[in-house]
C-alpha cells in the first residue's frame, strides 16, 4: 500500500443545498457555498463556491449562476458534477499527471427517493469516485456530534440544513423513525424576502436575505444578548428610489414563525412514532440540533419550551454532518448502515 497510497484518495463529502464540506486526511479541506458559475455558450466552469456566490444576482446574460442542489437533492445533474469535480480539484495538490482513484462517503437526506439517491451516486462516480458509499445525513450528524449510534439507547437528531430539515431517532446503528421536510434555511431566506417586500415595500435579493438571517435571525421575539438592528438598503417597490430600513431580530422572529411551527409539528410527529423505551432515552438525553439552522438565536429554547424535552445545539453544528461522514469513511467495514 505504501507506494501506491498516494494513487488512491479518501474523501468524505457533505453535499449540502447551501454549503458543501469535504474532509480529506482528517482535515476539513473544503467549506464552500454549493454554487457554480457556468459560461452559457461553452458550458465551461467559470467559478465555484464563494467566488460564484459573489456573482449571484450580478451576472450578465453569458454567465449562469446555478445552485445544483434544491431541497437537498440534485436539481441540475451537469452542474452538480462540475461542482463536485471542481471541489475535489481544490484538494488535489499533488502531481497533475494522474488523477487519484477516489473512495468517497457522501451524505444524503433520509427522505431521498431511489432516483435521487441514484443521481448523487452517478454524479459522484462521474466526478472520479471509484468506491462510493452513501450515508443518511441524520446518522452522519449523530456520529459527528459524538453520539454512540450503535448503542442500544435512543438518540434524536434534528439537522436543519439549507434545503431540508432531517429529524431522526437512531438506535443500534439504524434509523428507527424519521422525517425529512423541505422547510429549512432556504425557506427562511424566502420568508425574509417576502416579509421585506410586503412589510417594508423593499425588494431584496437572496444574498441580502441570507445576510439578514445571519445578522439578526432569531426564533424568539425576546432573547438574551440581542443583536443590533441590521440596515437594509434597496429600491422602494413603488417608486424605485433607494431606501434604508433597520431590521430588528423581533421582526425576523415574527416572519420565521410559520416555518418554525412546521418544524415543531414534524418533530412531534417523529416523537409520536417513537417506541416508548426509546422515547424515555430521548427525554433523558435531550434532542441534538445540527446544521446551519441550529444557529438561529433562541431556537433551542423555543423548542425546549414547546416540546418539554431539552434541546441542545451541538458544537460547530455546521460541520456535524461532514465530521460524521469523515468518521464513517474510516470505519467503512465496521458500519453496516453505509449504502453502496
Amino acid at each position: 500500500m505504501g507506494l501506491f497510497s498516494f494513487l488512491s484518495q479518501e474523501v468524505a463529502i457533505d453535499l449540502g443545498t447551501a454549503n458543501t464540506n469535504i474532509i480529506a486526511n482528517d482535515k476539513l479541506v473544503v467549506d464552500e457555498p454549493s454554487i457554480v458559475a457556468i459560461d452559457r455558450n461553452s458550458g465551461k466552469l467559470i467559478a465555484i463556491g464563494e467566488k460564484a456566490r459573489q456573482m449571484h444576482g450580478r451576472t450578465h446574460e453569458n454567465i449562469r449562476v446555478i445552485r445544483p442542489l434544491r431541497d437537498g437533492v440534485i436539481a441540475d445533474f451537469n452542474a452538480a458534477e462540475l461542482m463536485i469535480r471542481g471541489m475535489i480539484k481544490m484538494i488535489n495538490t499533488g502531481p497533475k499527471f494522474f488523477s487519484p482513484s477516489l473512495k468517497m462517503v457522501v451524505g444524503i437526506p433520509c427522505g431521498s427517493t431511489e432516483v435521487e439517491i441514484r443521481a448523487v451516486r452517478d454524479s459522484s462516480e462521474h466526478a472520479g469516485g471509484r468506491d462510493v458509499y452513501l450515508i443518511y445525513e441524520p446518522m452522519a450528524a449523530a456520529i459527528g456530534i459524538g453520539l454512540d449510534v450503535e448503542a442500544p439507547e435512543g438518540c434524536m437528531v434534528v439537522d436543519i440544513g439549507g434545503g431540508t430539515t432531517e429529524i431522526a431517532v437512531i438506535a443500534l446503528g439504524g434509523i428507527v423513525c424519521n422525517r425529512s421536510i423541505r422547510v429549512a434555511g432556504d425557506g427562511f431566506t424566502a420568508d425574509i424576502q417576502s416579509y421585506m417586500r410586503h412589510q417594508h415595500n423593499i425588494k431584496i435579493g437572496e444574498k441580502t436575505a441570507e445576510d439578514i438571517k445571519i445578522a439578526v435571525g432569531a426564533a424568539l421575539p425576546d432573547i438574551e444578548d440581542p443583536p443590533a438592528d441590521f440596515i437594509v438598503r434597496g429600491p422602494n417597490l413603488m417608486t424605485s428610489l433607494p431606501i434604508e430600513i433597520p431590521v430588528s431580530y423581533q421582526e425576523i422572529a415574527y416572519c420565521l414563525d410559520k416555518s418554525l411551527t412546521k418544524i415543531e409539528a414534524s418533530i412531534l410527529q417523529v416523537l409520536e412514532q417513537t417506541p416508548p423505551e426509546l422515547y424515555a432515552d430521548i427525554v433523558n438525553r435531550g434532542v441534538f440540533l445540527a446544521g446551519g439552522g441550529a444557529l438561529l438565536r433562541g431556537l433551542d429554547k423555543r423548542l425546549t419550551d414547546k416540546i418539554n424535552i431539552p434541546f441542545r445545539v451541538s458544537e460547530d453544528p455546521l460541520h456535524a454532518v461532514v465530521r460524521g461522514t469523515g468518521v464513517a469513511l474510516k470505519n467503512v467495514e465496521k458500519y453496516p448502515f453505509l449504502m453502496r
